[in-house]
């Protein structure tokens, strides 16, 4: 079954950010792509679903326990 893909819009509202942002995190290689170009125009870029929920686990942080 082929990857579910998003686009940049979809995935800058899942993490409540700007697009701007998911392009910076698809800059930095911290977000893969599918670059879905047909031609020498402007590419089309999709991000995986798994590749969401991966970006998503690596930046998941831990609660401090409540100090007493």
């Amino acid at each position: 079954m082929p990857a579910r893909l998003l686009s940049v819009p979809a995935v800058a509202a899942a993490l409540d950010v700007d697009r701007r942002t998911v392009y910076r995190f698809i800059a930095a290689g911290e977000l893969p792509v599918v670059d879905l170009r047909t031609g020498t125009g402007r590419s089309r870029v999709r991000v995986p679903v798994g590749g969401l929920e991966e970006f998503i686990a690596s930046r998941s942080v831990v609660s401090p326990r409540n100090r007493r």
